[in-house]
């Protein structure tokens, strides 16, 4: 075991900080909603789902069937991210409209919202399994089943070395983009007007509504940043694994979920932190014990946060904690 884990340390190492950089974006849009309505957005892996599928889409349109170079591959993959952000934006802001909005406006509990989360998520699989899918790609099921809808644009090229490190295109795409779109998101929160109504949102809603913020305008563009960023995310998958269904969102949101527990739920910092150390840990834990106890290693991490630190790496820092 031990043997195996030093074998392939390096490797697991770069794997690790790709996908955690996947789960990082994806765990944005967790940490927004919780910090601005204290509501885990469970219906937010199946934005991200619709997000591939948008990418997919639009590999499809363009006609693409053989792999790019490093150069077109970036230039597509930005366009990759830009129509799956806009169409994962609208449906997290669709979601909230249909969903959210109109229990917060009948003072219902959170617990009724977290079941109406739980329903949209399930909707919206079913929905795009059993009618969107076969619609848009005009692909029938295969022995009862949806057949794994595949894209082939990329070739992975390896780029450099450092030392025993071998940085492919893909990846370093991967990594880069993400950490370019985590820092283009804490600045906007940070230093713009509708930023600082988000935060003082999140920090009081009910002051924050007597010095003016549009509390409803707040939502929105709380749900459209959180599911632009799943877009990107998505965008990055397709490039990554180049395949997505309609069932890819679960296990995938449940991991973003429990990176943004890691790095501290409200903390748009911590969700990038929570999501680059699961990836480590997983990438770590498939290396030393095999790959299928992956997703084993992933839960254990946050069921022992949850036991012993709660408020993750880095605590709340976009909503003060509450009694």
């Amino acid at each position: 075991m031990l043997d195996s884990f030093l074998n392939q340390f390096w490797p697991a190492t770069v794997d690790g900080l790709s996908l955690g950089a996947i789960y990082s974006l994806v765990a944005l849009g967790y940490t927004m909603v919780y910090g601005v309505l204290r509501l885990i957005n469970f219906a937010h892996s199946e934005v991200f789902m619709i997000g591939t599928f948008a990418a997919l889409l639009t590999v499809e349109l363009t006609g693409i069937t053989s792999p790019l170079g490093t150069v077109p591959l970036i230039a597509f993959v930005l366009l990759l991210a830009l129509v799956a952000g806009l169409v994962s934006g609208g449906t997290a802001v669709a979601l909230e409209f249909v969903a959210y909005r109109p229990l917060r406006r009948r003072g219902a509990s959170r617990l009724a919202a977290l079941i109406s989360a739980i329903g949209a998520s399930l909707f919206l699989q079913q929905l795009f399994a059993l009618v969107v899918i076969p619609w848009m790609f005009d692909r029938p099921k295969e022995g009862g089943r949806l057949p794994v809808q595949s894209a082939d644009f990329v070739e992975p090229v390896n780029l450099f070395s450092i030392g025993p490190i071998d940085i492919r295109s893909d990846k370093l795409i991967i990594f880069v983009g993400a950490i370019l779109m985590m820092v283009a998101l804490d600045m906007f929160v940070n230093r713009t007007k509708l930023g600082r109504g988000i935060r003082a949102t999140a920090q009081d809603p009910e002051t924050a509504v007597l010095m003016g913020v549009n509390i409803d305008r707040i939502v929105t563009a709380t749900f459209m940043l959180g599911g632009a960023m799943a877009g990107v995310a998505a965008a990055l998958y397709l490039m990554r694994f180049e395949e997505t269904e309609y069932f890819v969102g679960f296990l995938l949101g449940i991991k973003a979920f429990t990176a943004a527990v890691l790095g501290g739920i409200g903390n748009l910092r911590g969700a990038l932190a929570g999501g680059m150390v699961l990836g480590l840990i997983e990438m770590y834990g498939s290396a030393a014990f095999g790959s299928e106890w992956r997703d084993v290693i992933a839960f254990s991490v946050l069921v022992l946060v949850l036991m012993f630190r709660p408020t993750g790496i880095l605590g709340e820092s976009l909503q003060q904690a509450r009694a």
